[in-house]
């Protein structure tokens, strides 16, 4: 995975999962994402409240859809919703370092040491330690970290990883489906197996 420096720019993103699918389903159609784009400008496919959400929308997912490598657009319409969640969290974290770190050291250790809560505390110890780690994180607003935060939780929640987003919540270990762990191993991704299984 290509690290990019640390941003708080999910602040403004969501999961945008049914966008994500219907970028993915055109895509399959033989659509290219410059002509999702023109097409997004005259038709407004994500039913965005205005011109510059639906911009922003398809910016943010396009750039979530060219991470992945295009074996995963094919396995992504042939497997259930629980796993299309998934393959979209992975390009959501594909393009979030920060956001990777958070699955890697906080998600992941949880799962290793058979943790099956995440608690708010655990969000602002991953912060604190990250704004000792970086110059950059250290100068943001606690309202910043506390936003970000609320990101994180709610990213996990719609992808099926935790119960909930509010006080300490469930820990869902996913079930990898068997097509696309392979599909991750085929491109060199065992990295994102490991976060989200909680393998040493």
């Amino acid at each position: 995975m290509k690290r990019q420096d640390y941003s708080a720019g999910t602040v403004k993103h969501s999961f945008w999962f049914s966008e994500f699918r219907k970028v993915i389903y055109l895509i399959n159609r033989g659509e290219t994402l410059p002509d999702i784009k023109v097409l997004n400008l005259r038709e407004n496919i994500f039913a965005a409240p205005t011109q510059e959400r639906a911009i922003q929308i398809f910016n943010t997912v396009s750039k979530r859809v060219k991470v992945l490598d295009p074996s995963f657009y094919t396995l992504f319409e042939q497997t259930d919703i629980a796993t299309q969640k998934i393959v979209n969290l992975i390009a959501v974290i594909m393009t979030d370092s920060l956001f990777f770190d958070f699955i890697y050291e906080v998600y992941r250790e949880k799962l290793i040491i058979g943790s099956d809560e995440l608690a708010d505390s655990d969000v602002r110890i991953f912060f604190k330690a990250k704004q000792l780690q970086s110059e950059k994180v250290a100068k943001w607003t606690d309202y910043t970290l506390k936003r970000l935060g609320t990101c994180y939780k709610t990213l996990l929640m719609e992808a099926g990883l935790t119960d909930r987003t509010s006080g300490n919540r469930k820990i869902l270990k996913p079930i990898l489906d068997n097509t696309l762990e392979q599909c991750l191993k085929d491109n060199g991704m065992e990295l994102m197996i490991h976060a989200l299984t909680g393998v040493r």
